[in-house]
């Protein structure tokens, strides 16, 4: 018999599957991906070497879904680019973040995109040095972004208030992806603001130094 042209198994294919199951249940196991694509859970193991490479593997998937950021522009038009697909990516499967937060990054999709946020930093005046304590707070203003897409609507009760400045705050604030996406906006412009402070009061030390 002639085999399929279509391999039934690929890298894809099982980070897919187990996408899938994290989107509906938080979790997953190599048996359940294995019955999910109808093979044993041996034949996984021709592609991927356990979880810890299936989880890498959906890391890279769900920024493959996401379209390429514009990099042309200054370095805050093309940081914002480079933020709002990482939001973007992880607001699609906000179940799978706890997981991608427990591993270290190494898909090579994934960390090309943390070069290109390295360098547009770097082009901003930043550090080396400085580099990765700003990415780390990017990272988490992203996440945290990431998860109040996936938030219930009202997010905050205000029966539960103690003062009306509270309640009417809940009141103005309105009601899911609007208020979500306003509030990224607000918190990426400060962020932008407070970088180019930042970067420009690290050329004014080193000019110091000279």
């Amino acid at each position: 018999m002639a085999r399929p042209v279509t391999p039934k198994l690929s890298v894809d294919k099982i980070a897919a599957a187990a996408l899938a199951l994290v989107d509906a249940k938080g979790e997953f196991t190599l048996g359940e991906v294995a019955a999910a694509l109808s093979v044993r859970p041996s034949s996984i193991y021709n592609h991927l070497s356990g979880k810890t490479e299936i989880i890498e593997a959906m890391r890279a998937l769900i920024f493959r879904e996401e379209p390429p950021a514009d990099l042309t522009g200054t370095w805050a038009e093309a940081l914002r680019a480079l933020l709002l697909r990482y939001r973007d990516a992880f607001a699609r499967h906000p179940r799978l973040i706890p997981m991608l937060t427990a591993h270290t990054v190494s898909s090579p999709d994934v960390v090309h995109m943390y070069d290109d946020i390295a360098t547009v930093l770097h082009s901003a005046g930043i550090p080396a040095a400085r580099l990765l304590d700003v990415i780390t707070v990017l990272d988490s203003f992203v996440i945290g972004s990431a998860l109040d897409i996936a938030a219930p609507d009202q997010v905050w009760d205000p029966a539960q208030a103690r003062t009306p400045v509270l309640v009417a705050a809940i009141e103005a604030a309105g009601h899911g992806r609007e208020r979500a996406d306003r509030a990224f906006e607000l918190g990426l412009g400060l962020i932008l603001g407070s970088l180019a402070a930042f970067a420009a009061d690290q050329g004014r030390g080193d000019q110091g130094r000279g």
